[in-house]
């Protein structure tokens, strides 16, 4: 009897406090951490989660995470989201994080997140550096090496990027770069402004919005010629066609930044806060992706959280001319279809892609695709039925959409679902070569490890999965991300060393491209993800 007294009396109270408009939750103790683990939550956030969530925590690609939402959840219920991941696309950390790091990452998600700084111009170029003098510029390679098959290769968290001949496959050097790189690009071909030797210069950013430039002619040790920062948090860059400008793009500070391609001298700011397409006022309005233009003098910015692309054009700085084209929100990667002309983006949050006519400065189309499509760099290649096609994959569904992008010629299947592939798993890259039969793509996101350490093939002519390739079997590795050498005989797969990232167990897996055989294992590499063939990426082969 003592003890339902008790409950009833508990009860009672709860019920008369909330008569009285109290919340139990006004009671409870507010979570908190050290100064110095607040920091670390504060960085493990940053590095593992803001690009998803959201520096503010608002949500984007992954859910809101501000404390209305969190402290319901609970401690306990947080750090097992933390530790095991979910099935809508996000992963398990269990293997990244310690024990210690999952617990102050659940109570950091439950207190208030800390209001990021901005960044002037004057304070971006404190950080610009020249390591190699323009006047001291090679005029030819000064290594003998084939420097247009180099593959570029991102080692995530050793905060370096690895180059290597594509020759003899062979790592010819390992650049500092800063925290992990997320995009590199190089000069590429353009319809009306030539460049001298294509491909030669490339440019890298990372997760903390540090630009690197790296001159392929130059010795190996001495490839990193000048650097800056541009944002705190940032994700994509591009080279304008007649190779005089870079243009980056910040998760925070929300804005772009024109640089000087030569000296990474920051030139230009444009904030990107701004309306979406619902008429919501959206503060962090990050811009997820940059293209540039093969045919136009202009570069293409993606915001994420206003669906918005900026045709800008850097003809002339002064004024800058900018066109606003609205589409879908969530935004995310996209890739040009062959002819230049066309710009096919995924918009995760509308699960449609989204093509923007360059020449026309507006919204050709938009398709229904499946759950969260994301594209890598891309796939473009001949139907038998359908003519000119490009594909994605999904992070949310095991599909790849494949779509009909020549209207010119095509017309009648243009910006039409073509066909649709079920795979063996989600994924978030997908690549081809012209001279292939074959289409790859992976399933990092599939929920079986064996599934995340495999690629998948599709036969072009068949339209079927042909063949499941296990990359490696080795607890903690990741197969992802595929890339053609330059005459397209090979492919290379990366093994992602997830839960050794400080070690060089990393490698990259070559295949032989029509036999589809393990031809060669690459090691001695870091955490290696995405990676560009220099021939490929400067003629827009995908």
């Amino acid at each position: 009897m003592r003890n339902i007294k008790y409950s009833f009396s508990v009860f009672g109270l709860a019920i008369g406090m909330t008569l009285w408009g109290i919340s139990l939750s006004v009671l409870a103790v507010k979570p908190t951490l050290s100064a110095v683990d607040f920091d670390m939550a504060k960085a493990q956030y940053f590095q593992r989660c803001a690009g998803c969530h959201g520096i503010f925590r608002k949500g984007g690609r992954g859910k809101n995470l501000e404390p209305k939402n969190t402290v319901l959840k609970g401690q306990k219920r947080l750090e097992k989201i933390i530790t095991l991941g979910t099935q809508g696309a996000m992963s398990h950390f269990d293997d990244l994080l310690l024990n210690k790091e999952i617990i102050n990452l659940a109570t950091f998600l439950q207190m208030e997140p800390p209001v990021p700084p901005t960044m002037s111009l004057a304070q971006m170029r404190t950080y610009t550096t020249e390591y190699v003098a323009p006047k001291d510029y090679p005029a030819k390679p000064l290594h003998g090496l084939n420097w247009k098959n180099f593959f570029i290769v991102i080692e995530r968290d050793a905060g370096t990027v690895a180059i290597i001949d594509g020759d003899n496959q062979k790592i010819v050097t390992h650049i500092d770069t800063g925290y992990a790189i997320h995009a590199m690009k190089g000069t590429e071909y353009h319809k009306t402004k030539q460049i001298k030797d294509v491909g030669r210069f490339w440019y890298t950013i990372g997760r903390d919005g540090k630009v690197n430039k790296i001159d392929l002619w130059q010795r190996p040790e001495n490839m990193l010629i000048a650097e800056t920062k541009m944002a705190y948090d940032a994700r994509d860059l591009s080279v304008s066609g007649d190779g005089k400008y870079v243009i980056a793009g910040g998760y925070w500070p929300a804005h772009f930044v024109i640089m000087d391609a030569i000296t990474l001298n920051p030139l230009k700011i444009v904030p990107t806060s701004g309306y979406n397409t619902q008429g919501e006022f959206i503060k962090d309005a990050r811009v997820a992706a940059t293209f540039t233009s093969p045919n136009t003098a202009s570069f293409i910015v993606a915001l994420k959280e206003t669906g918005k692309i900026l045709q800008v054009d850097y003809k002339e700085l002064e004024p800058l001319t900018v066109t606003h084209i609205a589409s879908a929100e969530l935004l995310q990667d996209g890739f040009f279809d062959p002819s230049g002309r066309y710009l096919q983006v995924a918009a995760q949050g509308a699960n449609k892609m989204v093509v923007i006519d360059t020449k026309d400065r507006n919204l050709a189309a938009i398709i229904d695709v499946g759950s969260l499509p994301n594209t890598g760099a891309g796939a473009n290649w001949i139907d038998e039925k359908c003519g000119p096609v490009a594909a994605t994959t999904h992070q949310g569904v095991n599909l790849v959409s494949v779509w009909g992008n020549d209207p010119i010629n095509n017309s009648s299947n243009a910006w039409k679902i073509c066909y649709e592939v079920e795979t063996a798993g989600a994924g978030e890259n997908i690549r081809t070569h012209n001279a292939s039969p074959y289409i790859w793509l992976d399933q990092i996101n599939n929920l079986e490890q064996s599934g995340q350490q495999s690629v998948q093939v599709l036969d072009k002519k068949s339209r079927q999965i042909v063949k499941t390739i296990r990359v490696t079997t080795e607890p903690g590795k990741v197969a992802l991300h595929m890339e053609f050498n330059r005459d397209g005989n090979e492919v290379w797969v990366s093994v992602w060393n997830r839960s050794e990232a400080k070690k060089s167990t990393g490698e990259i897996v070559v295949y032989d491209a029509n036999t589809l055989q393990e031809k060669a294992r690459i090691q001695g590499l870091t955490t290696p993800t995405v990676k560009y063939n220099v021939y490929n990426r400067s003629n827009h082969k995908t």
